[in-house]
């Protein structure tokens, strides 16, 4: 193998099969959404979204506070103001009080811990379940979910959402069935929010969801780029020389 087919090869592992692997384990039933880790009020505002209705049952371990704040520019003070409601410090992880003894007993499991939650269900998993509760008196919280079959998690948004429930399918009772998302469910208690408003907090949330299973991605992929470029050129000018040592040879 010489060296011109060992950086193809380079190459294509980089970009080419990752990109591959994210296709092929898409689910094309999923709603989708695109992520946008670029747009930093939208990390903000999902941050505010997370702490507020989310972190009371999910603990998030694998972050701190303070990584937040400087990622994310936001002052020490509008930190503690605004999304720490404990005895927590800035420096601290993102964890919870519950114990999970408890939370067993309350949820019948034990809620997730969600630092990594994004990068094993992937964004369109976790947008689609957050908009496809429905009522279903079956359940111990009263609601049921497309997504996810009797999922234990209450319908942590409903203020927000509202309630929805099944369309009339010539069933009887909320029963689950394979999801056509569009038509599926019909909002019949409205929220604070409207549809596109809530839709709109929920691209916010998932958003930050995604940020903080991997926090570093975009300098990740910048720097990815600089050492594409520098190993290309380091690739020209090594052809260069291995030509001009075997210029007698050949």
């Amino acid at each position: 193998m010489n060296f011109f087919e060992l950086f193809v090869k380079l190459v294509l592992v980089i970009f080419v099969i990752p990109s591959y692997e994210v296709f092929a384990t898409s689910n094309s039933k999923l709603m989708h959404m695109e992520v946008d880790l670029s747009n930093q009020q939208s990390l903000q505002r999902g941050a505010k979204v997370f702490v507020n209705y989310c972190q009371s049952c999910h603990s998030a371990n694998y972050m701190r506070y303070n990584r937040i704040g400087e990622d994310l520019d936001i002052a020490e003070d509008i930190l503690k103001e605004n999304l720490i409601f404990s005895e927590d410090k800035v420096g601290d992880v993102m964890s919870i009080s519950m114990k999970k003894k408890d939370s067993a007993n309350f949820f019948g499991v034990t809620p997730p811990d969600l630092s990594v939650i994004a990068r094993s269900r992937g964004p369109d998993w976790l947008y689609t379940y957050l908009h496809t509760f429905y009522i279903d008196e079956s359940r111990p919280f009263g609601v049921n979910n497309l997504t996810y079959k009797d999922t234990a998690m209450p319908h942590v948004l409903w203020e927000l959402q509202g309630f929805q429930q099944l369309v009339n399918t010539g069933k009887r009772g909320a029963v689950y069935y394979k999801p056509t998302y569009k038509n599926s469910l019909e909002l019949i208690t409205p929220g604070l929010q409207s549809e596109k408003e809530y839709d709109a907090t929920l691209r916010d949330l998932v958003n930050y969801l995604v940020y903080m299973g991997e926090p570093i991605k975009l300098k990740r992929k910048k720097i990815g780029f600089w050492v594409i470029f520098y190993l290309s050129i380091l690739f020209v000018i090594t052809y260069m020389l291995k030509r001009d040592y075997w210029r007698d040879i050949h």
